[in-house]
C-alpha cells in the first residue's frame, strides 16, 4: 500500500539504532555491535510490511524495538503520529492495547502452568482489568479452535494449536497493529499454510496492520504488500511492489535461491561467494561489498544510501541490478 505524503502512518520507526555492548574483563575491553542501524519505516493503516533478511541481520530487534520491549539507542518511534520512544511502564498501557505481539516459539510464549483460558485472560490481568464476559470464547472462535479447548494446557496441543492461541491472546484487546516475528518458522509447512490462511482472514475481516518478520523470502512476497530487506542491521531494499524485479544484489540472491512447487522449474542456484562481516567489526563500505559479485571500488569506501527508484521503492546500492 503506498501511502500518501502527508498521511500520518499508523507506526513510524525514525532512525532507530541499536547498539549491544559485551562486557570487558581484567584483560579484556567491551565490545559493541549494532544490530539495527538508522533503520526507517513507515507502515499505514491496513498495510503488510514484511520484513525479510538471514538470521541474525537485525529482523527480531527491530520488531522488540517497534514493540517497544526494548530501547533504542537513536532515533524515535511514533504511533498514529505520537512519540513513544520515552514512553515506559504505565505510560506504555495505552500503547499496549492498540499494539501486540505473537512471537516465534509458541510454547514458550505461553506460560506452561496457564490454562489456554488464563493465557487469554492474561493481557487484561497484565493491565489490572477485567476481560468482558465471553472474550475467552470469542476468541477462539476467532482463531478457530474449539471453546472445549478452554481448560487444556500448552503442551496437550500441537505446534499450530499453541500459535493460533498466542494470536488469539494478541487480539484480547482487538488491537491496531500486531507485530508478527517468524510466526510460522517453527511449523510443518502445511500448518505454515493454515496459520498464513489465518492471518489473512483476520486481516480482512478485522483491519488489523501487520509487521511481519520472516527469513523465508517466498512468503513474504505471498503475504506481504510490501516488502523491506535487511542486511547486517540496514535496509538494504524496499520494494513497494513484492512482485518487482529486486534492484539491491543481496534481494537478487534471496529470490534466486527460493525454490518453485514445480518439479519442472529448475533453477540454477548461484550461491553467495565471500565471508559475512563481523557485526562487531563492519567495513567502512557498505556491509555487502564482501559477498556482491556487481562491487565497485566505491562500495568499499562508503556506504550507499537508500535512495527511491521506480515509484515508492527504495534501494542503497551503488550498482543496482537493471529493473
Amino acid at each position: 500500500m503506498q501511502m500518501p505524503a502527508d498521511a500520518v502512518p499508523v507506526l513510524e520507526l525514525d532512525g532507530l539504532v541499536r547498539t549491544f555492548t559485551t562486557g570487558g574483563g581484567l584483560l579484556r575491553k567491551g565490545r559493541s555491535m549494532t544490530a539495527v542501524s538508522d533503520v526507517s519505516l513507515r507502515v499505514a493503516a491496513g498495510d503488510i510490511v514484511g520484513v525479510v533478511g538471514e538470521s541474525g541481520c537485525g529482523k527480531s530487534t527491530l520488531a522488540r524495538l517497534a514493540m517497544r520491549l526494548i530501547d533504542p539507542s537513536a532515533g524515535r518511534v511514533l504511533f498514529e503520529g505520537r512519540d513513544v520512544t520515552q514512553d515506559h511502564g504505565p505510560r506504555l498501557r495505552p500503547l499496549r492495547k492498540k499494539l501486540q505481539m505473537v512471537f516465534q516459539d509458541p510454547y514458550s510464549s505461553l506460560d506452561p502452568r496457564f490454562t489456554l483460558r488464563d493465557c487469554l485472560l492474561e493481557p487484561f490481568a497484565a493491565l489490572g482489568e477485567t476481560a468482558p464476559p465471553g472474550r475467552v470464547e470469542a476468541l477462539l472462535d476467532q482463531v478457530g479452535l474449539d471453546r472445549s479447548f478452554a481448560g487444556a494446557y500448552p503442551h496437550q496441543l500441537s505446534g499450530g494449536q499453541r500459535q493460533r492461541v498466542g494470536i488469539a491472546r494478541a487480539l484480547a484487546y482487538r488491537p491496531e497493529v500486531v507485530v508478527l516475528d517468524e510466526p510460522t518458522a517453527s511449523l510443518d509447512v502445511s500448518i505454515q499454510a493454515q496459520i498464513i490462511a489465518l492471518l489473512q482472514e483476520l486481516h480482512r475481516t478485522s483491519g488489523l496492520t501487520y509487521l511481519f518478520i520472516s527469513h523465508d523470502l517466498g512468503l513474504v512476497r505471498y503475504f506481504c504488500t510490501r516488502i523491506v530487506v535487511m542486511y547486517l542491521g540496514s535496509v538494504v531494499e524496499e520494494m513497494a511492489d513484492p512482485d518487482a524485479v529486486p534492484r539491491h544484489p543481496y534481494t537478487a540472491a534471496l529470490m534466486g535461491s527460493s525454490f518453485v512447487p514445480d518439479p519442472t522449474e529448475r533453477a540454477q542456484i548461484v550461491p553467495l561467494e565471500g565471508e559475512i562481516p563481523s557485526p562487531f567489526a563492519l567495513p567502512p563500505g557498505c556491509p555487502f561489498a564482501p559477498r556482491c559479485a556487481r562491487v565497485q571500488d566505491r562500495c568499499r569506501a562508503s556506504r550507499p544510501a537508500l535512495t527511491q527508484t521506480t515509484g515508492a521503492s527504495k534501494v542503497a546500492c551503488f550498482n543496482p541490478v537493471e529493473a
